[in-house]
């Protein structure tokens, strides 16, 4: 190994001891292969490098950290869409029964009539109880001729309250 330079570990990092009179490397250059060290450290020792037990335990803590104060905000504007799709509900659901009544010259005798009549597509669910459970209130048409009954309104059947205080089934 004569002219030619000895890399040795020394204390974690590399070290060059010269054997015989080494002019320059391979390359030509008088410097060290930069494939052989990464800031000073061996090149096994980067590689092997990972994230400690430690600092995955503080990534995990601050995104549990994170979670615990979004869910809150999260849960109240999921609860919000809903009322607000309830509240459209209900005013569409409103809408169809006094244009069905108005169309017909009746009110319609069920939820079903407007569907059949193409005044709604679909019975809508209700978002706050998840079913197609609506309290139909029903009473005579003043404007009929006949004096029918019908359905004169509609509301939500869930007996929760809303985040304004009143009940939905008063909506």
């Amino acid at each position: 190994m004569i002219g030619k330079e000895q890399w040795s570990v020394v204390s974690s990092r590399w070290s060059v001891g010269t054997v015989g009179n080494a002019s320059s490397y391979p390359d030509g250059s008088d410097r060290p292969p930069h494939l052989l060290t990464t800031n000073h450290r061996p090149l096994i020792t980067t590689l092997q490098r990972g994230f400690t037990l430690l600092e995955l335990m503080i990534v995990i803590s601050i995104i549990v950290i994170l979670a615990v104060i979004a869910m809150p905000q999260y849960q109240k504007t999921i609860l919000h869409t809903r009322e607000t799709v309830l509240r459209d509900n209900l005013y569409q659901l409103r809408k169809a029964i006094d244009l069905y009544g108005a169309d017909k010259g009746k009110l319609p005798q069920s939820l079903d009539d407007l569907a059949t009549a193409v005044y709604v597509r679909d019975i809508p669910i209700d978002p706050v109880t998840g079913e197609k459970d609506w309290t139909i209130e029903t009473g005579e048409d003043s404007g009929s001729l006949t004096s029918e009954s019908g359905i004169t309104n509609i509301r939500s059947a869930s007996p929760d309250t809303s985040t304004e205080g009143t009940p939905y089934r008063e909506w």
